[in-house]
Parts: structure tokens; C-alpha cells; sequence
């Protein structure tokens, strides 16, 4: 796989489309950082780091567990998920250039000198990065 975490992505989108209760996803620390930052800003209920087990006779795998959030009567908190930055096309902000995803109503992550983290705190934090994924 060349892309982790367009993987990642398409794994949400489609548990969300078929309204599943939480998905599965081989673990790394880079997804456990976009899954913290989902659960911060709202758009899944939780996270959380199993063992999954492998074929018999093989180590268990490392996998994080999202629990994906939806509203009252059954609508998307995640309307939508897109890849920015792919390893084919690399896409970095300066610290006073990092857009608001729709408005301000989505939030983009990005991971900086300071770590994984959300637009909304890298323009706090005064750094920029390159943009991992936007999510609305």
C-alpha cells in the first residue's frame, strides 16, 4: 500500500456511507494522531488501540477501533473526508495560509514541527505544515 492514510480515509468513508457502528484500522502512530484529532474536534465518539489477532501461528496486529458519531435521527457527523496532501503531490501551507475547510465549518489536519494537528490550532500555534486531509 502506498498510501496509509488515503486508506484510512476510504475505511471511514465507507463505514460512515453504510452506517456502521465503528471501523477497524491497521494502527500507526500518524492515524492514532488524526483519530485524536477527529475525537477532539467532534466528529467520532472515541478511539482505541487492540490487538487484533493474526493467522494462527502469527503475532496479534496493532489496530485503533473508531467509534463513528451520528446524529439523533440517524444522519453523518463526517459528510464528507478528502486527501490533500498524496505522496505524489506534496501540499504545504506558510503559518498565515492555512485555509478554513468550508468556511470554518470543516477543520483540515496537518502535521507540523509541532506534531499532528488541526488548522484551527496551527494558525494559534503560528506554524504551518503540510495538509494531511480535509474533513466536513
Amino acid at each position: 500500500m502506498t498510501d496509509p492514510i488515503a486508506d484510512m480515509l476510504t475505511r471511514i468513508r465507507n463505514a460512515v456511507h453504510s452506517k456502521h457502528v465503528r471501523v477497524d484500522l491497521p494502527a500507526s502512530k500518524l492515524k492514532a494522531e488524526i483519530a485524536r484529532i477527529l475525537q477532539d474536534e467532534g466528529y467520532i465518539l472515541g478511539f482505541k488501540l487492540v490487538d487484533e489477532p493474526g493467522p494462527k501461528g502469527t503475532a496479534p496486529r496493532p489496530m485503533i477501533r473508531l467509534f463513528l458519531k451520528y446524529g439523533p435521527h440517524g444522519e453523518r457527523v463526517i459528510s464528507g473526508l478528502e486527501r490533500i496532501s498524496r505522496p505524489g503531490r506534496r501540499v504545504y501551507f506558510g503559518r498565515g495560509d492555512v485555509p478554513a475547510v468550508l468556511g470554518g465549518l470543516g477543520t483540515s489536519i496537518l502535521t507540523t514541527s509541532r506534531g499532528v494537528m488541526s488548522g484551527r490550532e496551527a494558525v494559534r500555534a503560528g506554524v504551518g505544515g503540510e495538509v494531511l486531509c480535509n474533513v466536513w
